[in-house]
């Protein structure tokens, strides 16, 4: 199962397009559409990046209500 995630909403908060936040994270638009799209969940050291860019905690950017399956 993938997780639930805030990126795009963190991002449009921020003005930020797809490619401007892969950039900053050092990882491709590609990636960054594939997390928001639910079709990726990142490695733990690019989701520590994404909540360290957002200043968010990383259990507030991903979520998942599956820990029981």
């Amino acid at each position: 199962w993938l997780m639930n995630n805030s990126i795009k909403q963190l991002r449009e908060q921020m003005g930020l397009s797809q490619a401007d936040l892969g950039s900053s994270v050092d990882v491709s638009r590609q990636t960054i559409n594939s997390i928001e799209n639910g079709k990726f969940d990142p490695s733990l050291p690019l989701a520590l990046k994404l909540g360290k860019f957002f200043n968010t905690p990383v259990e507030q950017i991903f979520s998942t209500n599956n820990f029981n399956k």
